[in-house]
């Protein structure tokens, strides 16, 4: 009768015991290779390039924002201080080429009236006769909106030339074209004398010269009622005639 083998019960270790879990974390896990801590190093520091970067990227946009939207405003308004409308309004007058070959602006006073008001003069010259041009320019005065004033000192006083006035909302433009002044250059450091012979100064000198002033109505004194009198002439206006009795006749008292 067979015996049975004898089971012989193989010689082991000790036996692992398991890795007790830390309270509030998961449980302890064997330190990273070196390799493994220099990609993770790698990955942080690329990550806070990339967030610098962005930080950047959008502080330079917003600076790019805050300059546009503070230059441009700022532009126009320095523009608008600088240069009076009226004068661009003036540009725009649908008048030749030749009638505007050279133009001179000059201003004074305040635009708000502060002292005195302000005083618009541009002086143009034009390549052509006298009678032409001012039939340019009126043509052109009435294409943008002024009607022709008349008006006493109309011109202040008499002047060669179209001397016209013209008004158009709260402004007064007054309109002197004439002959040039024509000089002629000097000689040798010395000023020339004109020629007297009328043919020559002819040759000389062509065109005409235009003057545009415009002025605010409120400081225009054509505006106002005048003076019965010159002024230019009496210095002020005179007194008025008063009667011999200055209280004239008087009320009777009720009894």
């Amino acid at each position: 009768m067979a015996r049975a083998a004898a089971v012989v019960p193989t010689p082991s270790g000790p036996a692992e015991r398991p890795v007790p879990e830390q309270p509030g974390g998961p449980a302890l896990r064997p330190a990273d290779s070196p390799a493994d801590a220099d990609a993770a190093g790698a990955r942080s520091e690329a990550h806070r390039e990339s967030r610098e970067r962005r930080r950047l990227r959008a502080a330079v946009l917003v600076l790019v924002s805050v300059v546009l939207l503070g230059a441009v405003p700022l532009f126009f308004g320095l523009r608008t201080l600088s240069r009076d409308p009226v004068f661009d309004n003036l540009d725009q007058l649908d008048v030749p080429g030749w009638a505007a070959a050279k133009t001179v602006d000059d201003v004074s006073g305040s635009r708000w009236c502060l002292l005195d008001c302000r005083l618009r003069e541009r002086t143009v010259t034009s390549e052509k006769a006298p009678a032409e041009t001012a039939q340019a320019y009126e043509k052109a005065l009435r294409q943008d909106g002024w009607q022709p004033w008349k008006v006493s000192r109309c011109p202040e006083q008499e002047t060669k030339g179209s001397y016209t006035c013209w008004r158009r909302d709260e402004l007064t433009l007054d309109l002197w074209v004439r002959e040039p002044t024509c000089v002629p250059p000097p000689v040798d450091g010395e000023p020339a004398v004109p020629s007297a012979d009328p043919s020559a100064a002819a040759t000389e000198c062509t065109g005409s010269l235009v003057s545009v002033k415009v002025r605010n109505a409120i400081d225009d004194e054509r505006t106002r009622p005048q003076p019965a009198t010159d002024p230019s002439l009496t210095g002020e206006d005179p007194y008025p005639t008063v009667s011999g009795d200055p209280l004239g006749e008087l009320t009777p008292s009720p009894s």
